[in-house]
């Protein structure tokens, strides 16, 4: 039973523009990185499916999911928000990476793969319940949560976001949802510039200072995320897993390397193989510059398959 690689072509046809730093290529490079240190021989490729208007309503409210199908243009460029545009393909893309975290969910709890990678975009942690933004039209790991919780059953299922952003789109949708533990780092005035007064008693939202560095970022999950993690004893953990947070990554400023990638995701399978029978869903989020995001995923992904 081996790992799932979860991808869709039409996650590369979305595009914002030449100049736009969440551009076709992140994906793209993750998988040729993947593919070269021998991690996808070790995993089971699936297309992901469309999601339906469903899967989608279970995170976000129908009037979102229609307008955002209404706003797909048939030519040239849609303006979402001041950093969010639609090509033609760019719904058609967020339907499958939205479908990823479905079926990943699905074999998961399934038993038809201990763990889940979903290599797709556009990502989706700062998509609201009612709101499209910073990259973002459906919440890709909350629509997964959503179905697990709703679906499968489940009970208590923990969401991890190391992105160097906070997922607000998460916590908007999740933080009055006691069955969701969401655990949270990012660095301080970055967009959404706001985040470190948790909106309710399941957000764990720790703020970084700019350089904080691996130090600092593994001090903040030891001291906050793993004790409650522990209190909560998650059946299923779901992972944000954005890479902007490295030094060579100018999105932001908290100088994180591989090694504190791969330390972050062995702290959070070693929760997973002892409360939650190891299964762990993680979908791509941010990191904009080429080799360090391929860098990162695939050593995220390496402890993550149990190939460390």
């Amino acid at each position: 039973m081996l790992p799932a690689y979860i991808y869709h072509p039409d996650c590369s046809k979305h595009e914002m523009g030449s100049m736009h730093p969440e551009c076709p290529e992140r994906t793209g490079a993750i998988h040729d990185h993947l593919l070269m240190k021998g991690l996808l021989e070790f995993m089971q490729p699936f297309e992901a499916p469309a999601a339906t208007e469903e899967q989608l309503a279970r995170a976000h409210t129908m009037l979102h999911v229609h307008e955002m199908a209404a706003k797909s243009p048939a030519e040239g460029y849609e303006q979402v928000d001041p950093d969010t545009w639609m090509n033609p393909h760019t719904y058609q893309a967020a339907l499958h990476a939205a479908g990823a975290a479905v079926l990943a969910t699905d074999l998961v709890l399934r038993g038809e793969a201990p763990v889940a990678f979903c290599n797709v975009r556009p990502p989706g942690h700062h998509a609201e319940r009612a709101q499209a933004g910073g990259f973002c039209f459906f919440n890709n790991v909350a629509i997964g949560i959503r179905h697990a919780l709703d679906v499968h059953g489940l009970q208590r299922v923990a969401l991890v976001d190391f992105d160097v952003h906070h997922g607000n789109g998460s916590e908007d949708i999740f933080h009055d949802d006691e069955r969701v533990l969401m655990c949270s780092t990012f660095e301080y005035d970055l967009y959404p510039f706001f985040g470190h007064e948790p909106r309710g008693p399941n957000m764990v939202n720790i703020g970084l200072t700019p350089r904080a560095g691996g130090e600092g970022f593994r001090m903040a999950v030891d001291q906050f995320w793993l004790p409650a993690l522990e209190k909560f004893r998650p059946q299923m953990i779901f992972i944000s897993a954005g890479f902007d947070g490295h030094r060579e990554d100018d999105m932001g400023n908290l100088g994180l390397v591989e090694a504190d990638y791969e330390w972050v995701t062995r702290q959070v399978m070693e929760i997973a193989r002892r409360y939650a029978q190891g299964r762990v869903v993680s979908c791509l989020e941010g990191g904009y510059v080429m080799s360090p995001l391929a860098r990162s995923a695939a050593a995220h992904v390496k402890v993550l398959i149990g190939a460390d």
